[in-house]
């Protein structure tokens, strides 16, 4: 019986749950597109009626690689426990012992496995490529030359993603011992550089509690910080990773939230974490005194005089002009639904 791409994509889904219990810790599993595994569930769903794209990713792979010592070889002249070379009754009693060299110190580096799967796998083999700062050319042309004959030799039909981890685990040593790149001379890995982003967003208003609840639920998820405005107008600024800055807003804004528009975008590429870049430490519950006497009534204005104020202790001044220096106009992010 033939088998289909759909039954085909949900043994790729099977498979990428077991990784990722074998792989748990951040950045072991690296996906290159980040909504893949959402598009093949919308499309087994019947939601997406398209293909979805290739589930690729990279899973970094602990080695343990054999580091070559020096130890003397029968017979050879070296120094004695007291700094003397051999003859003395001290070095009959030291130096005459036979050399056995000890198992070899094991020092930790890593293998990415990149994989890139058809949508018709495990029914035809996955691609795989295995590579190592610490492996020169030669031999990482061999690793993966032994590593595709292994995965070749296995029956279509089974899924070998597991079976090709644990060859490399089991198999990538001997390469490293005859490698011409050693392990203390390898390239240092760079430091991780992220993007640091920080967006400006504009409402006509906020007054809804369920959607103060969304906003606040949603940066707290995605660890960003910044404020919300309530009231007349809106605004919301968030930052954080740009991922997570581009997250929140695409959450916020569907399924039915008119009028809103991202006025501003402040990008950084930075090392670390981006700490010091941030203008504010946690995401803040804005409230400033409504201008004028409105009652108990749900369409107030803020007073932006206390706005103006509190960006300038925030080092955002100019923030105050793109948000209100043309009134009535949006951006060309303005959502309407």
């Amino acid at each position: 019986m033939a088998v289909t791409i759909k039954e085909c994509l949900q043994l790729q889904l099977l498979e990428m749950e077991m990784l990722f219990s074998m792989f748990p810790n951040k950045g072991e599993i690296s996906l290159q597109d980040k909504n893949a595994l959402s598009y093949v569930q919308m499309y087994l769903k019947n939601i997406k009626e398209g293909l979805p794209p290739r589930i690729e990713y990279s899973i970094s792979v602990d080695i343990d690689e054999p580091k070559r010592r020096a130890y003397r070889k029968e017979g050879e002249s070296t120094l004695n426990p007291f700094g003397r070379r051999g003859g003395g009754d001290l070095w009959a009693e030291y130096g005459n012992i036979p050399t056995v060299s000890p198992p070899p110190r094991m020092t930790a580096v890593k293998v990415d496995l990149h994989v890139s799967l058809p949508h018709s796998y495990p029914h035809s083999a996955p691609q795989l490529f295995a590579r190592s700062n610490a492996l020169d050319r030669q031999n990482q042309l061999q690793l993966n030359k032994h590593l595709t004959s292994h995965i070749s030799s296995l029956d279509l039909g089974e899924l070998c993603v597991c079976a090709a981890v644990q060859w490399v685990r089991d198999n990538s040593a001997s390469y490293f011992q005859n490698s011409n790149v050693s392990f203390e001379t390898a390239p240092k890995e760079k430091a991780v550089k992220i993007i640091f982003h920080r967006m400006w967003i504009y409402s006509h208003h906020i007054y809804r509690q369920e959607l103060k609840k969304k906003i606040f639920d949603c940066a707290k998820q995605l660890n960003l910080t910044g404020f919300c405005l309530t009231g007349k107008p809106g605004i919301i600024c968030v930052e954080g990773l740009k991922e997570n800055c581009e997250e929140f807003w695409h959450v916020i804004r569907y399924p039915n939230w008119k009028h809103i528009s991202c006025k501003h975008v402040e990008s950084t590429e930075t090392e670390g974490n981006g700490d010091k870049l941030h203008l504010f430490r946690t995401f803040e519950d804005l409230q400033f005194q409504a201008h004028g006497d409105y009652g108990l009534r749900n369409d107030y204005h803020m007073d932006l005089g206390q706005f103006l104020e509190f960006l300038k202790q925030h080092q955002s001044e100019h923030i105050f002009q793109i948000l209100f220096g043309v009134e009535g106009k949006h951006s060309d992010n303005q959502v309407h639904n």
